[in-house]
């Protein structure tokens, strides 16, 4: 993905080509990366987790390191009790000086020592030691452990209650208390051995996953590759063999709009050969009869301007026929759908074509509402349906000999809201065999006589589809081989 050099301000450009930097869930992009939101998802935990990781170690480091200062420190405590003796019933603490300055020797931390009887009067030690919070009865020769405080110094403190066999002998509580020097020690020589290796370990890992994650995304680029080594009029489907699982539906959907494309322009130079080649008739013949108008006299020059008054009237038929196909097929789709009123539609059309009609003495007739009930309206393109009826109409008029008969109907449901709508005419009709040929542009029945681009009912069925409507022809007469005429049936569903 390369960033938007348009709108990026002049610190944040980067030069033609590049990547821009990634960020890890803190900075907003001006184009989404995928690999940077993918490495944004793997590398975030990983740098969240990595302090709480280093939190819990440093907690469990101080759990490995007290346990073993614990026992010994209950070991020292019960090897202290073997010094206390009890004489006339008062209870005696005698420790020599060497013991006492052995209990003492510690390079790393301070020991204290405290001995007082059952009423706490100090028999021997630290007389500023703080005596244990009453919260459990008293069991003799079982070591408590808990954390104090002892000259404003934090220690860790084991003690316990003293009684000997004698009979009335008192009890005696004895505390062992030391500070935790050794024990941080130990916790940080813990804390940097497992800290060490995850300053190592941690950039491997962001190496590896930078390196799994384009692996992972080499395929895409591959494609992006492949793509735009594509010749512009190359529109065969892309090989989806060697694409991932999860990028297959993309190039599948992208084949499909490479096919539909291939037919939308493989239409357009067809529909553009056809009207160059209809066009090609009556521009010919302009030409021809404007130059026999330069060398004609009298008559020859009246006839040959009738000539071309006709060759442009069907060269502004055919081009007036291009433009109704082109915007039924381009435009249709976009326009907004709004109430259509069918019936109001049809009898205009009709008075807009009557005195064609009356010029050929056909008798053009209606048979239906002037206007459709009241919710039974269509929802779609005013513009779109007047062409197609009038196109159906004047398809009619065209086929239909002088002194026959046109009909239009319109037929409403007024409980499912679908209108069916009519047109047919006495003329020599549409061979079963080519009623799906005179639905293509530019085709024509032959042995008809009659001037037209073979566009109408193309226009008919590309609006009707777009407006959900199905197409049928049928013969008005059947079984008459000579006048069979052609019924055009358009059935409109419910709104």
């Amino acid at each position: 993905m390369k960033k938007s050099l348009a709108d990026a301000a002049p610190l944040d450009a980067q030069p033609e080509g590049r990547d821009p930097p990634l960020s890890f869930g803190l900075f907003q992009r001006e184009q989404r990366s995928l690999f940077g939101e993918i490495l944004d998802w793997m590398l975030t935990p990983l740098l969240l987790l990595w302090p709480l990781s280093l939190a819990l170690t440093w907690f469990v480091a101080q759990g490995i390191a007290s346990k073993p200062y614990d026992r010994a420190l209950e070991y020292s405590l019960l090897a202290l009790t073997q010094f206390v003796v009890v004489h006339d019933g008062q209870a005696q603490f005698t420790l020599s000086n060497q013991a006492r300055d052995l209990l003492r020797a510690d390079d790393a931390d301070l020991v204290f020592f405290q001995v007082q009887d059952s009423r706490g009067r100090l028999i021997s030690g630290d007389p500023d030691f703080p005596a244990p919070v009453a919260e459990r009865a008293i069991r003799p020769g079982e070591v408590y452990l808990r954390d104090d405080t002892v000259r404003e110094v934090s220690v860790r403190v084991a003690y316990t209650w003293v009684q000997r066999p004698n009979i009335d002998a008192p009890l005696v509580l004895m505390q062992v208390a030391e500070t935790h020097g050794k024990r941080s020690q130990l916790a940080t020589e813990i804390i940097k051995g497992v800290m060490v290796p995850q300053f190592i370990i941690l950039p491997l890992a962001v190496l590896l996953v930078w390196m799994a994650l384009v692996r992972g995304i080499r395929p895409l680029s591959d494609l992006e590759q492949r793509i735009r080594a594509r010749k512009p009029d190359d529109l065969s489907p892309i090989d989806n063999e060697h694409v991932p699982q999860e990028v297959a539906p993309l190039v599948s959907s992208i084949n499909d709009l490479l096919h539909r494309l291939k037919t939308s322009v493989s239409n357009q130079k067809r529909f553009l050969a056809d009207a160059a080649h209809q066009l090609k008739t009556p521009l010919a013949g302009l030409r021809m009869q404007a130059e026999m108008a330069q060398t004609a006299s009298g008559e020859d020059i009246h006839r040959s301007l009738q000539q071309i008054a006709k060759s442009s009237m069907r060269a502004t038929h055919t081009v007036n026929q291009l433009l109704a196909l082109a915007r039924a097929e381009t435009t249709g789709r976009s326009l907004p759908a709004i109430p259509v009123d069918l019936g109001r539609i049809i009898t205009e059309v009709i008075e807009d074509t009557l005195p064609r009609a009356l010029d050929k003495q056909i008798d053009l007739g209606y048979e239906g509402p002037d206007h459709v009930p009241e919710g039974c309206t269509l929802m779609g393109s005013p513009t779109l349906v007047r062409e197609l009826v009038r196109n159906l109409v004047e398809n009619a008029l065209n086929y239909t000999p002088t002194g026959g008969l046109v009909t239009i109907r319109l037929w409403i449901d007024r409980f499912s809201g679908v209108q069916v709508m009519q047109v047919e005419d006495d003329g020599p009709g549409v061979p079963e065999t080519e009623r799906e040929l005179v639905l293509e542009p530019f085709y024509r029945a032959l042995g008809t006589n009659v001037d037209g681009s073979g566009l109408g009912l193309a226009i008919v069925l590309e609006i009707a589809r777009q407006h959900g409507a199905t197409l049928q022809l049928e013969d008005t007469y059947p079984g008459r081989p000579t006048r069979r005429g052609l019924r055009v049936s358009v059935r409109f569903g419910a709104a």
